[in-house]
């Protein structure tokens, strides 16, 4: 049976197509979920992609979070459903509370737009069992509100919990508190980056690497596996 893993297309979606080619180049069968329809149509998995949502109107993900399918997505995460939060997806997880922290403006308060070096730090979360705890890793990076923030007592759970999933190295390009470039739930099956992997997934295009394949051919064999 072929995997299925959905990509939820909100109003001001940019990334939602580079994101099912990431899934269909893993060998998984990728399928468009419309923000409307609280139908996840029995998806395996589900990837909330790039872009502006409604406008990034309130704050990044602040209206996205009340869409009908946020209902389901919410609902089957914490029955332990994959999900990935790609940049404004993140934004969306945390605005939904599926992880914790905030997005804020980036600390230089311009867009920015650059390949990125990251650092796996949790290689046993649903989407990064591909990769090796501290393997580095080049993907790009696109945000305006990219800046990771949450108070003192939740960051430290994160760190010792070891659920800073990515770092950046060499440069922390928007502020994030501890460089941290992406998180997990307690349990693994969630997990948030800025940095967009379904753009380094084949040698043609983005970085002209496939460093971000991991993450979808993580997520396929955690499902196969189970």
């Amino acid at each position: 049976m072929t995997t299925r893993v959905g990509v939820v297309t909100f109003p001001g979606s940019l990334d939602d197509r580079d994101a099912q080619r990431a899934v269909r180049l893993a060998g998984a069968e990728p399928v468009a979920l419309w923000h409307r329809d609280k139908d996840l149509h029995q998806v395996d998995a589900v990837v909330l992609p790039g872009g502006f949502s409604y406008g990034d109107y309130l704050r990044a993900g602040a209206i996205s979070r009340f869409s009908p399918v946020m209902e389901s997505i919410i609902e089957q995460a914490k029955l332990g459903m994959p999900v990935l939060g790609i940049c404004n997806g993140f934004q969306v997880l945390t605005e939904s509370h599926l992880l914790p922290g905030a997005m804020l403006r980036n600390n230089h308060l311009h867009f920015i737009c650059r390949e990125q070096k990251l650092r796996v730090e949790n290689a046993g979360t649903a989407w990064t069992s591909d990769y090796q705890a501290g393997q580095e890793i080049c993907i790009p990076l696109k945000n305006m509100d990219g800046r990771y923030t949450a108070d003192a007592r939740t960051v430290d759970e994160l760190e010792a919990e070891g659920r800073v999933v990515f770092r950046y190295l060499d440069v922390n390009p928007n502020g994030s508190l501890n460089d941290i470039a992406g998180i997990t739930n307690a349990a693994g099956n969630v997990v948030g980056l800025m940095p967009h992997p379904e753009h380094a997934v084949e040698p043609l295009v983005g970085t002209g690497g496939t460093d971000g394949l991991g993450f979808f051919t993580s997520v396929l064999k955690q499902l196969v596996n189970t």
